[in-house]
């Protein structure tokens, strides 16, 4: 039926029995009440009441329509009720979005959030792309760089990354230590074009000549494996400290090595019970992973 409106009001008045009942319950005028009916019956081509002094009375044709509303309507209840039940729960899928190189840093967390909530299923998706919430791509972005400005967002800081320029010891044996002075003499770990916007990868670009570059990788994951192979000097964010302590610093962080991190969620789903729980659960487990507040 193309509007249920109509097949509602007319089965609460064949459920009441009057029209002024039907309208009180529906929170509508008498007139709407009577409108629906007369536009259900036409659409119908069939008489579904008795009009008469004491009210309404179904004919046999709206007893059949009405039973079957009368499922609809219960079935509906229901629903609402699951719905609204389900909203106090974190279960279903919670996707979130996140930068590659984060992925390490953030796993542990999710697995521990998961096992808190063993009905949760988590998509995580790492990848360049900025993913649009407002068409329920995602349902929290985690983000990097400059604070996001989409409408709609709420937008909330997480922790700050500085990125630092390492070397393996095997490296600096081979080649030295490294200065503003002798850049060309070096070998370094660079971005590809996917990466160059980050400005780190931009100060090589601009600092570095071409040919000291010795390989250039499209992911953080990348630029650590080959910084710690010993390949060149790449470089290795402040929080990861698996397998990275002993790597050398070869110069000091510039201020725009610095990057802030952000929870990124939107209004029409930032109140619901799981994006509620995972951004606090998230936000409370930045105080055991040894960065900087953001």
């Amino acid at each position: 039926m193309d509007n249920w409106d109509e097949i509602r009001t007319a089965y609460q008045v064949a459920r009441l029995g009057t029209v002024s009942g039907a309208a009180e319950v529906l929170g509508v005028h008498h007139a709407t009440v009577i409108r629906h009916i007369d536009a259900l019956e036409a659409r119908l081509g069939a008489k579904l009441f008795q009009r008469h002094a004491r009210g309404y009375t179904a004919t046999e044709a709206g007893q059949d329509l009405f039973s079957i509303a009368a499922q609809t309507d219960d079935q509906f209840t229901q629903l609402a009720g699951r719905i609204r039940g389900r909203g106090d729960e974190v279960t279903g899928e919670l996707i979130v979005t996140t930068l590659d190189a984060l992925s390490p840093l953030l796993m542990p967390s999710i697995g521990q959030f998961m096992r808190l909530h063993p009905d949760l299923r988590v998509r995580l998706i790492s990848d360049q792309r900025l993913f649009r919430l407002e068409y329920g791509e995602a349902h929290v972005a985690i983000r990097a760089g400059k604070l996001p400005d989409q409408p709609d967002n709420v937008v909330q800081p997480l922790f700050a990354q500085t990125l630092r320029l390492m070397a393996a010891p095997a490296y600096v044996e081979r080649f030295g230590r490294l200065t503003e002075e002798n850049l060309a003499a070096h070998r370094f770990v660079g971005g590809t074009d996917d990466t160059a916007r980050a400005p780190y990868f931009r100060w090589l670009n601009d600092r570095v000549p071409q040919q000291a570059i010795a390989i250039r990788v499209s992911s953080m994951q990348a630029a650590r494996s080959a910084t710690l192979s010993g390949i060149g000097i790449g470089f290795i964010a402040d929080w990861d400290r698996d397998g990275t302590d002993h790597l050398i610093e070869m110069l000091p962080p510039l201020e725009d090595w610095t990057a802030r991190v952000w929870l990124v969620t939107h209004m029409d789903l930032h109140r619901t019970a799981k994006v509620q729980s995972f951004v606090r659960f998230l936000k409370d487990q930045v105080k055991g992973w040894g960065v900087s507040a953001s």
